[in-house]
């Protein structure tokens, strides 16, 4: 076997073909070369057009987005859609190499089946290096994108860790702003009264659904009188009675703080029956729950557009008692449910509605109704979650996890959210703000995106 180089011997093969009489090899081989040389290069061009154009439709679907907000707030005029669409595109689009020049236009109508719309369309020429040689000089590059608003509205469930270890590291006060800026961001979305609606659940082992309840049915008393009362005597006298009573306290003592359903309606949105107590919420005389309590955890928010209100709600909270995600998430997902006890706003058919929960907590589980172990609690809330994403209205999780610590990364808090991007781990409270904003920006397209 010869031991010349591939290149040497490849090189005494083609002398062959150039002096080979037999079947006119040569000439064959120069034939198909121009071909095989063309379909090579047509593949490379043809390669090169489509990954410009990915890029093309990436920045055409963004700056429709940018565009169906700035309409839907009424920030520029109809006159000035086509300058800003090209603006905006100009800025996005990063291929410039490949297609130089890319031409936007724009149409938008302001009443169609499906709302509000803007239809972009973007436009450019690739100068093909190979095909030239085939005759073709260039290649048309075109592609298109919608956005859709004024049909889709949107409820969002802030629900916001308040436990004590949130009072270190600077993380209440980061969470508080990041909150009150997700509601000024979400409220410019909303251009009819009902476009957003937001929730406010703060939460500790337990959540205040507000002691004026005390008479609701809904509110389960059986654990909470037999811990809340006085004996008295009834026969005898104190110091020898034959016969104590134990009398339970007045509801309306009650501080307004609930736990955990039963099991297995702590994993749901059951609306609660009078006939099913496992289906009820039951009282607590939770210590934080006293308004006299300097630690005092704020009552659950309902379904609001009344941004100042809420804003109120979150300055006035503060870090208090153990982590309970869970008893959070179901209380998010309740405040999104029509029917007691929350009593969401009933959904216009006329319209298509997106929910979504976000759920901040700095710390790992450690106590609820039943357990003190995090496993135990996380197993719960996983199967609340499951529950939560199987629903037909298709609720989305965002979960934050603020780790200023050594906690290792919450594996419940992964698995909850309703993909890998929409959990955020925060190593510093400084984050939480930048955090929520890319929230705020991931929700917006839920609003308006088509």
């Amino acid at each position: 076997m010869s031991r010349l180089p591939l290149v040497s011997r490849l090189g005494r093969q083609f002398a062959r073909f150039a002096v080979a009489e037999q079947g006119n090899i040569a000439v064959i081989f120069a034939i198909a070369l121009v071909p095989v040389l063309s379909f090579v290069g047509a593949a490379i061009d043809y390669s090169r057009a489509a990954q410009a154009r990915a890029s093309m439709q990436s920045a055409l679907d963004s700056t429709a987005l940018m565009l169906s907000r700035d309409l839907s707030s009424s920030t520029i005029t109809t006159s000035q859609i086509s300058s800003k669409a090209q603006t905006y595109f100009n800025a996005l689009f990063t291929d410039t190499t490949t297609l130089p020049s890319v031409t936007v236009g724009a149409t938008y109508n302001a009443s169609t089946s499906l709302g509000s719309t803007i239809q972009l369309t973007g436009t450019g020429t690739y100068t093909t290096s190979f095909m030239k040689i085939a005759g073709f000089p260039t290649l048309g590059i075109d592609t298109s994108s919608t956005s859709a608003w004024g049909l889709t509205r949107m409820r969002v469930a802030l629900v916001l860790d308040n436990t004590g270890s949130m009072a270190s590291d600077g993380k209440m006060a980061a969470m508080q702003t990041a909150a009150k800026n997700l509601v000024d961001q979400l409220s410019t979305l909303a251009k009819n009264t009902g476009d957003v609606y937001i929730s406010i659940v703060p939460f500790a082992k337990d959540v205040n659904v507000g002691a004026s309840n005390y008479n609701k049915y809904w509110v389960d008393f059986s654990d909470w009188e037999a811990a809340n009362g006085s004996w008295s005597c009834t026969s005898g006298n104190n110091w020898n009675c034959n016969n104590w009573k134990w009398t339970p306290a007045n509801q309306n003592t009650w501080t307004g703080c609930v736990t955990d359903r039963d099991q297995d309606y702590d994993t749901k949105n059951t609306t609660p029956t009078s006939g099913n107590v496992g289906t009820l919420f039951p009282a607590e005389q939770y210590s934080y729950c006293n308004m006299g309590s300097s630690s005092y955890l704020q009552p659950i928010m309902p379904l609001s557009y009344d941004w100042s209100s809420l804003k109120d709600r979150i300055d006035a909270m503060k870090p208090t008692g153990n982590t309970n995600q869970g008893i959070g998430l179901a209380w998010g997902w309740m405040t999104l449910s029509g029917g007691d006890p929350m009593d969401a706003p009933a959904k216009d058919n006329n319209y298509t509605y997106k929910d979504a929960i976000v759920l901040l907590s700095d710390g790992l589980n450690t106590q609820n109704r039943w357990y003190s172990d995090a496993s135990q609690i996380d197993a719960r809330q996983k199967k609340l979650c499951d529950n939560a994403k199987a629903q037909p209205n298709n609720i989305t999780i965002y979960t934050v996890q603020v780790n200023t610590g050594s906690d290792p990364t919450s594996s419940v808090l992964q698995y909850c959210a309703s993909s890998s991007d929409k959990f955020y781990l925060v190593t510093s409270a400084s984050q939480t703000v930048s955090v929520f904003k890319d929230i705020g920006t991931s929700l917006s397209k839920l609003r308006v995106a088509r």
